[in-house]
């Protein structure tokens, strides 16, 4: 990644998770372990803002932008550091997002058609709008570095982190949250997957199994706290992991499914090595983005293979448990790689039972396993034929 060459490494010191299986990092490593529900639709349970918002404030600020900035301050706490003990204007942030307001959205068109425009709410805008997550984390924090947006649908937030970890990296920053919130469980959207055929008829998430039947949804939020190594010694921080790569790429083949072979994908993970100064011999495991539908895992499963060729490491996809968060699953899965590190361990691929034949090559693995840390590659695929790859290592 440019700038590590100088000494600024960038390291993970601190989660801050809102997600369907667990609130905050240890809840929700956790949740991970556990079977889940069955349910086509998978909502952060008894989601409660009160914490982190008065009542009117709460409602003001739409759902996703409430997990943001909950996810920010839960990172700072588990991180051991003050919003106020950096510069803020070498702070930056960056929430990336499917949608936005969704939620707001819909119930703003509701209003509109039942009661007329001019009982639209004056906060109705600054709810909707993509980037309202990381403005609230900037106005909780005060800090004024870059605070951005990336909607790259599925992608968002393993895009977001990259974006963070560069920042870090070239030294535009001497600490960033990095990750993404999404709350778009909504009759709109819902109804769009279904009729499209994404969504599971069984409400299973199955990754990567012969019997999957598409994705469940979820929801959520997920940022990490990035600052160099150097930084993270000196005060003596823990540290997750290191970011040491970073790439993007698009398919530009179809708005919605991957392209053939998952060549798009195999690009990506190849120039995320290339950034990192990695080669595919030093993969000892790949967060897959592992959705349950029967292209989109076909694809992957093709071009995992394509980059291992003849090795097996580790497969995962957290969206057993979690359900697919959209533009917020990257960032989960950046948190679940980073605990992964941290516990020695891989948490099981909820819902696989048997491969079929895109997928046989893969070592899902279906249980709780102890694992010694390596290098691992997670991966992300949107809608749109959006490719991200983050390459984490132990630090």
């Amino acid at each position: 990644m440019k700038g590590t060459e100088d000494g600024r490494q960038v390291a993970v010191t601190g989660l801050g998770v809102v997600s369907a299986c667990g609130l905050g990092a240890e809840a929700f490593w956790q949740g991970l372990q556990a079977r889940p529900a069955d349910d086509r639709v998978r909502p952060v349970p008894d989601w409660d803002p009160s914490p982190w918002f008065s009542g009117k404030d709460a409602r003001h600020t739409d759902r996703f932008a409430q997990f943001a900035v909950a996810a920010a301050e839960l990172a700072l706490l588990d991180g051991g550091l003050l919003a106020d003990e950096v510069d803020p204007e070498l702070a930056g942030i960056q929430v990336g997002t499917g949608i936005g307001g969704a939620a707001t959205f819909e119930s703003t068109v509701g209003v509109m058609l039942d009661r007329g425009a001019r009982r639209i709410s004056p906060y109705s805008v600054p709810m909707i709008m993509p980037n309202a997550g990381a403005a609230a984390v900037s106005l909780r924090l005060g800090w004024q570095g870059p605070v951005e947006t990336l909607t790259t649908a599925c992608a968002a937030g393993t895009h977001s982190v990259g974006a963070g970890a560069r920042l870090v990296a070239n030294g535009t920053c001497e600490v960033v949250l990095a990750g993404a919130a999404d709350a778009s469980l909504i009759e709109t959207t819902l109804g769009g997957f279904a009729n499209a055929g994404a969504m599971s008829r069984s409400g299973i998430s199955r990754p990567f199994d012969r019997d999957r039947d598409g994705l469940v949804a979820g929801e959520g939020a997920a940022l990490l706290l990035l600052e160099t190594l150097a930084s993270a010694r000196a005060r003596g921080a823990r540290v997750y992991a290191l970011i040491e790569g970073a790439a993007s790429t698009a398919d530009a083949f179809h708005i919605t499914a991957p392209s053939p072979r998952g060549r798009g994908a195999l690009s990506c993970m190849r120039r995320a090595l290339v950034d990192a100064g990695r080669t595919p011999e030093d993969v000892a495991h790949i967060n897959a983005h592992g959705t349950s539908t029967p292209m989109n895992d076909a694809a992957e499963a093709q071009a995992v293979q394509a980059l291992l060729g003849d090795r097996r490491v580790p497969v995962t996809s957290i969206k057993g448990v979690t359900g697919h968060a959209f533009g917020a699953a990257g960032a989960l899965e950046a948190a679940a790689v980073c605990l992964s590190l941290a516990h020695r361990s891989l948490p099981p691929t909820a819902g696989f039972v048997e491969p079929d034949d895109d997928t046989r090559g893969l070592d899902v693995v279906t249980q709780a396993r102890a694992w010694e840390p390596g290098v691992i590659l997670s991966n992300s695929f949107g809608f749109g034929g959006h490719n991200g790859t983050l390459v984490f290592a132990p630090g």
